[in-house]
């Protein structure tokens, strides 16, 4: 093979790997994952047990993905909308608060880009991967069924939590771009709550640590180092069930790795948000949430719009028929 025609090859592999990477790093919205990218406030603030919820949401991204600035990839744009059905509840574990919830999404996608002059894009559609949550309350936090609970005295909480993704999403071994990650994931994660009043002022952190993908592109090893994620919540209660909180988020690390060979640079964003809770009869609530990126030095910059319906049911534990005999004889 001539010189010529050998530098062609490798200019045509590259791009292969520069398109590969770009739309890749729209992937984690399309699996449902967003990594670090998430907001969710109140996730550690006390709650009764006996506590069941289920609830559907939809969420529209759109932006672009910032790439290194020698990339010949230019223009890429990604539309993606995802719908999720969640279920979960609470329950006591050794006399303290714990939870447990799970989601299955499903999402479609758009994502556009220009390779020098040529224009190219791709659609993709499925089920993508589900995630279960554990979280526990170890502070503050002690099991209380309704009647107790509306009687305590708001006070700080402590929790942990492990988040774990499944590949249970749709995946193409011999596709750029996929719904699902073909990988398991789990994310260990400490938060507090601290209510003001009808203030409340969260913090949490924590990271996702990744297994390796060892059928990206058919015959390849993709891994992906771990990365580090902060939140931080500014809630206002307006009544029960009815508030607002200011949201941000900072996530770093992340690099991809493909066969041994680093295929992208560290992620170092940040992204804010608002998010608003509004209450829907006694049993019912409906959520909306809003995010953008404030910094993103590579990776997506999106904008993120939600909604939310969620219906609760929550479990009043009979009166002792011991307490209900001394009131009868009380009158």
């Amino acid at each position: 093979m001539s010189e010529h025609g050998s530098s062609a090859l490798e200019q045509v592999a590259r791009r292969r790997v520069l398109v590969g990477l770009a739309l890749f790093l729209v992937s984690p919205l399309m699996a449902g994952e967003a990594a670090a990218q998430e907001l969710e406030p109140r996730a550690y603030s006390a709650n009764p047990i006996g506590v069941t919820f289920a609830g559907v949401a939809v969420t529209h991204s759109t932006g672009d993905v910032v790439l290194e600035a020698t990339s010949p990839i230019t223009d890429v744009n990604a539309k993606v909308y995802i719908g999720t059905l969640g279920v979960g509840g609470t329950f006591a574990l050794f006399g303290h608060t714990a939870s447990l919830g799970a989601g299955v999404p499903y999402a479609w996608a758009k994502v556009s880009g220009r390779i020098e002059e040529a224009a190219r894009s791709v659609e993709r559609s499925g089920l993508a991967d589900a995630r279960l949550r554990f979280a526990v309350n170890l502070l503050g936090g002690r099991a209380m069924a309704l009647p107790e609970f509306v009687r305590r005295k708001p006070s700080t909480t402590v929790g942990a939590s492990l988040t774990l993704s499944m590949p249970t999403g749709q995946y193409f071994t011999d596709k750029l771009v996929n719904i699902g990650t073909n990988r398991w994931a789990v994310k260990p994660e400490i938060g507090v709550s601290h209510p003001a009043g009808p203030w409340t002022f969260e913090l949490y952190g924590g990271g996702w640590f990744f297994t390796d993908n060892s059928s990206y592109q058919v015959d390849k090893t993709r891994e992906q180092h771990s990365m580090l994620s902060l939140q931080s919540h500014v809630g206002y209660t307006i009544q029960p069930r009815l508030w607002v909180t200011a949201d941000v988020t900072y996530y770093t690390g992340g690099r991809v790795v493909i066969d041994g060979v680093p295929a992208s640079v560290w992620e170092d964003n940040m992204r804010v948000g608002l998010t608003a809770s509004l209450p829907v009869r006694k049993t019912n609530s409906l959520k909306l949430a809003w995010s953008k990126g404030a910094v993103t030095r590579f990776g997506g910059n999106f904008s993120t719009w939600s909604i939310g319906w969620q219906t609760t049911r929550i479990h009043v534990p009979a009166r002792p028929p011991a307490a209900s005999s001394r009131q009868t004889r009380s009158r």
